[in-house]
């Protein structure tokens, strides 16, 4: 053992010196997680507790019915402000979202004439087709009630005839719950720090540990070590050690930054979650051993590295939920090792399932751990 962590200490104390390992280990994490958790902040806005979402309606005389559709406009956590019409100065900016409904709305539904509705958006891709679903079913519900209301009236609709619409029972109602302990969409932060966190160990990992291996066989440090008193297993442990101990600092780092300077909430495993990235480690620092086996050159090493940490994370549901993705997406996330550990890091987090819900993708990491170990010794030369 005096070997293996006489090898460690000094590869992790040589990776630690190099500037880009700085860089890379506790400069770049809290950007990418300022980042991406504020791009992906919106993302669940306006659902189950989120602030409500602003909107201008435009409507010339809407009549009686605009307290229908405002009404229902709320019920789908939008804030409307209504105008007459949107005429804006060279120096004024165009409202985020805007719908826009036919003049006379009241007087036209009442002579059973058609509106039209149009409904434009500058939000992000992510939350732009929410949005239109969320217009859309406020509106079909007031078209709905209006039919209701219109059917039950014996005169005319009126706004007194929606009034005693609203005020009567539903007979039919669909209760929404959250699919675990959360109450709380995650998103933001609390999507992009796990993700990031996975990334960014996996891609330091791959770089700079793949490097390491190749520039000590062209400078004949390991030829070196092949004439050192210690056997080939005792050189090949302490290289995975020293990648170990560069994980371990990578995700304590990012540990601490999501937790102070972005208020990560982790639920209440934290154990198991430092269980789950502890393994995830683990397949990490034999994932470079082996590409620093397999490559030939430095360039191919990072090249390789980045590309398939960059994406492994896009496919794993690191960038974003992997919820939001299309349907082959998310079957191939969980034969990945990304989408392992999301998918326990989900559940931990997101679910509060328990610790016992990770379990299966613990053991699935720390097998592929040592089968990803065992290629690297067995492509592992020391020239």
């Amino acid at each position: 053992m005096r070997n293996i962590f006489f090898v460690a200490f000094n590869d992790a104390r040589y990776q630690l010196r190099q500037g880009s390992t700085l860089l890379w280990v506790f400069i770049m994490p809290p950007i990418f997680f300022y980042f991406i958790g504020t791009v992906t902040g919106g993302f669940a806005s306006g659902v189950s507790g989120g602030a409500a979402t602003p909107i201008t309606v435009v409507a010339e005389s809407p009549g009686f019915l605009k307290d229908q559709i405002d009404l229902r406009l709320r019920d789908n956590d939008f804030e409307p402000e209504w105008v007459e019409t949107l005429e804006l100065t060279s120096e004024e900016e165009a409202p985020t979202r805007t719908l826009t409904i036919g003049p006379n709305l009241s007087q036209q539904v009442s002579a059973d004439e058609q509106v039209p509705a149009n409904f434009e958006t500058s939000a992000n891709a992510l939350t732009r087709d929410f949005e239109i679903i969320r217009v859309q079913r406020s509106l079909y519900t007031a078209l709905a009630d209006i039919i209701v209301a219109d059917a039950n009236s014996a005169d005319e609709l009126s706004a007194a005839a929606l009034i005693d619409l609203n005020e009567q029972p539903r007979i039919w109602q669909l209760a929404v719950s959250s699919a675990g302990q959360r109450i709380e969409i995650p998103t933001g932060f609390e999507q992009a720090v796990p993700g990031i966190l996975v990334m960014f160990t996996l891609l330091v990992l791959l770089t700079s540990g793949g490097t390491l291996l190749i520039a000590e066989r062209k400078q004949g440090l390991l030829r070196r070590l092949a004439s050192a008193p210690m056997t080939r297993s005792e050189v090949v442990a302490g290289k995975w050690l020293g990648r170990m101990v560069l994980a371990a600092i990578q995700v304590t780092a990012a540990l601490a930054f999501g937790t102070f300077l972005f208020k990560m909430n982790w639920g209440p495993d934290l154990g198991m979650i430092i269980v789950i990235l502890t393994a995830w480690a683990g397949f990490c620092a034999s994932a470079g051993l082996w590409l620093g086996s397999v490559v030939n050159t430095e360039a191919q090493a990072g090249g390789l590295g980045v590309l398939a940490a960059n994406l492994l994370a896009a496919l794993g549901g690191c960038w974003w939920p992997i919820e939001v993705t299309p349907e082959w997406m998310q079957m191939l996330q969980k034969f990945i090792p990304t989408g392992w550990t999301m998918d326990a890091l989900h559940k931990l987090i997101s679910f509060q399932s328990g610790a016992a819900s990770a379990l299966p993708q613990f053991a699935i990491l720390v097998v592929a751990s040592f089968v990803v170990g065992w290629l690297a010794v067995r492509r592992f030369e020391y020239q």
